[in-house]
């Protein structure tokens, strides 16, 4: 999306599968992948990896995709089994 504001991206991203957006065939990729290891990470397989690599994406750029959409749901996972709130929230509540 050229010129996409972040939250423009955000939406598209919410709103539309990730084959209708307008993103590089690397970026789709990882959107994908990223929802499937979101989602149902025990449905990843070695053909979500093999479409990766066909997108152009090797095997560190594979890797760090992993981690940071892991340590994004691990760290949500440890803060909604905390309670946390999001400052905002906080503060609109006081």
């Amino acid at each position: 999306m050229p010129n996409a504001t972040q939250e423009e991206l955000l939406r598209a991203l919410v709103a539309a599968p990730s084959d209708q957006l307008s993103l590089a065939e690397a970026d789709r990729a990882l959107v994908r992948y990223a929802d499937l290891l979101t989602r149902e990470p025990h449905a990843v397989s070695e053909t979500h990896i093999d479409a990766l690599r066909a997108a152009g994406l090797d095997d560190r750029a594979i890797h760090d995709a992993c981690a940071i959409v892991a340590y994004f749901a691990f760290v949500n996972r440890i803060a909604d089994g905390l309670g946390v709130q999001l400052e905002n929230k906080r503060r609109a509540d006081r």
